[in-house]
C-alpha cells in the first residue's frame, strides 16, 4: 500500500470520520506558517514569555476560542484556551511549551552557544521552502502552533462535543534554573514552572497530550536530578608551587569530571528499561579568580544532570552518583569531593493501556500504516513529567526533526527549523486524537 492509498481515519466510525474530515478541511500550510511566524517572531526565553503568551491568547480571541493569559509575575506567563463541550464527557487537554533555552541575544548566549549567532538562532523567522528557520522553530513553537492550528480548525468547524478540548501553552518549560544578569524577579521560572501553575489555576482534564519532538507515541520518560559537585584542594601561588604542598583543584576537577564521564555510560545501562534510557553528564565547571591566573581556588565545582528512569527515586540516583564519586575519590588519592543535591525532578509514566494512549496509537498507525513501534531509549524530558505527576494521565506525541533539508541539521539546527509538510501531518493527527475523546462519554474513555 503507498502512502496515497493508506487510509488516514482507520479505525473511527463514520460519524467521527466525518468529523475529523471537516475540521482537517481548515488546515493548511499557509496558516501553519503564519502562525509559526507569529511565534518565532516574538522572543520568549526563560522568564520572559508575557509577550508571547498575550499574541497567543490574542490569536486564539480572534478565532473565537476562549482565551485566556495568566501571569506568574510581570515577565513570565502562560495562555490557554478552550473549546467547550455540552459538559458530559471527558476533557482533554493539548499542550506545549513556549520558552526557547537560549535568547537570541549575543550579549546572554555567546560564547556558549557557539562563535557566533547564526540565523536559526535568532528570533526572526525565515521561510526556505517548506521550511520555516527561526529560534525556537521547531522545539517548541513549532508544536505550539500545531496545538493552536489544530483548536482553530475543531472551533471552526462546529462540531458538537461532549467534553472540553482545552489548549494549554506553557511557560517555564525548559530544564533551567533563572537566566542571570537579566533581572528574574524569581528563581524558579524553568523545569516546567508554567504547567504547574496552569494545572493549580484549575486548567484540568481528564487527559493530555504534550506536543514535543518525536513521531512516536510514548508514555513515560525521564526526569533528572542536578548535582553541584565540589573538588577541593589548596589555594597557592604559582611562585610557591616548587616550595609549598601542591594540589591544583582545576587539574583535579578535570580527572574528577573526566571519570564521571566514563561512569555514566554505566549508569544509563543499568537504569535501561521501559521506554527509557538515562543519561548524565558534566555541564559546566566553575572556579577561582578571573582576574588573575596566579593563585588556585581551594576548590572548584561543576553541574551534573544526571536523568533519572520513573523507576529511581531522586534520593536512589544520589546514593548511585555518591558510591561513584567515592571510588574516584580513592582512585585519585582520598581527595574531598562533596555532593550536593539541588534539583529533582522524578520521571513519571503513564498507563499505557489507558484510553488516550490507546486512541494515539491507533490514529498513529491509521496515519502510517505500519504497527506503532514503541521508541525506546529516550532520555529528554518535558512538562510530561509535571501532568503525570499531577496524576493526569498523558502521551507526548510530535514531529521528527529535520533530517532531509538541503543545509546542515546540527543539534541547534534542529531545534530551531520546522517542515511545514510535518507539521500538516501533526496538526490532522491532533485533531483526529482530540475528536476521538472529546465526543465520547466517560465511560467509553474509563473516566469514573
Amino acid at each position: 500500500m503507498t502512502v496515497g492509498q493508506l487510509d488516514t481515519l482507520a479505525g473511527l466510525d463514520a460519524q467521527r470520520r466525518r468529523w475529523t474530515e471537516q475540521a482537517c478541511s481548515y488546515v493548511s500550510r499557509d496558516r501553519l506558517r503564519d502562525l509559526l511566524t507569529g511565534l518565532v517572531d516574538i522572543p520568549s526565553p526563560t522568564g520572559d514569555e508575557a509577550p508571547l503568551a498575550r499574541h497567543i491568547t490574542d490569536t486564539l480571541g480572534a478565532s473565537g476560542i476562549e482565551s485566556h493569559t495568566m501571569y506568574l509575575d510581570d515577565r513570565q506567563a502562560n495562555s490557554w484556551g478552550r473549546v467547550r463541550g455540552e459538559g458530559s464527557g471527558p476533557d482533554l487537554l493539548l499542550y506545549a511549551p513556549i520558552d526557547t533555552v537560549t535568547s537570541g541575544d549575543a550579549e546572554e548566549d555567546l560564547p556558549w552557544a557557539g562563535e557566533s549567532l547564526r540565523a536559526d538562532m535568532i528570533p526572526r523567522a525565515v521561510a526556505d521552502g517548506d521550511y520555516v528557520i527561526g529560534l525556537g522553530a521547531s522545539n517548541p513553537k513549532g508544536h505550539a502552533a500545531c496545538v493552536m492550528a489544530a483548536g482553530e480548525a475543531i472551533r471552526a468547524a462546529g462540531i458538537p462535543l461532549s467534553g472540553d478540548l482545552l489548549l494549554g501553552f506553557g511557560s517555564g518549560g525548559m530544564p533551567t534554573n533563572a537566566r542571570p544578569g537579566v533581572g528574574n524577579p524569581r528563581r524558579n521560572t524553568g523545569q516546567g514552572v508554567g504547567c504547574s501553575y496552569l494545572l493549580e489555576q484549575g486548567v484540568w482534564a481528564d487527559f493530555a497530550l504534550i506536543a514535543k519532538p518525536g513521531w512516536t507515541v510514548s508514555w513515560e520518560e525521564v526526569g533528572l536530578a542536578w548535582f553541584e559537585i565540589t573538588v577541593h584542594g589548596s589555594h597557592t601561588y604559582v611562585g610557591s608551587r616548587h616550595r609549598l604542598p601542591y594540589r591544583n583543584p582545576v587539574a583535579l576537577a578535570g580527572a574528577v569530571a573526566t571519570r564521571l564521564e566514563d561512569w555514566f555510560p554505566q549508569y544509563s545501562q543499568a537504569h535501561r528499561d521501559g521506554l527509557v534510557l538515562p543519561q548524565g553528564m558534566v555541564a559546566n565547571i566553575r572556579g577561582g579568580w578571573e582576574r588573575t591566573a596566579s593563585f588556585t581556588p581551594e576548590n572548584v565545582s561543576m553541574m551534573v544532570d544526571l536523568r533519572l528512569s520513573p523507576r529511581t527515586t531522586p534520593s536512589a540516583a544520589k546514593r548511585e552518583l555518591m558510591a561513584a564519586v567515592r571510588e574516584i575519590s580513592d582512585e585519585l588519592g582520598g581527595i574531598r569531593i562533596d555532593v550536593k543535591q539541588i534539583l529533582s525532578i522524578p520521571g513519571e509514566g503513564s498507563d499505557p493501556q489507558m484510553w488516550l494512549c490507546r486512541s494515539a496509537i491507533e490514529a498513529w498507525e491509521a496515519v502510517e500504516g505500519i504497527p506503532h513501534e514503541d521508541f525506546h531509549d529516550a532520555s529528554g524530558a518535558t512538562d510530561a513529567n509535571i501532568l503525570r505527576g499531577r496524576g493526569i494521565p498523558t502521551v507526548r506525541v510530535g514531529m521528527p526533526k529535520v533530517v532531509d533539508a538541503p543545509f546542515e541539521v546540527d543539534f541547534a539546527m534542529g531545534m530551531n527549523t520546522v517542515d511545514l509538510g510535518e507539521a500538516e501531518k501533526l496538526t490532522r493527527y491532533l485533531i483526529r486524537v482530540a475528536l476521538d475523546t472529546v465526543t465520547r462519554t466517560l465511560d467509553e474513555v474509563g473516566v469514573n
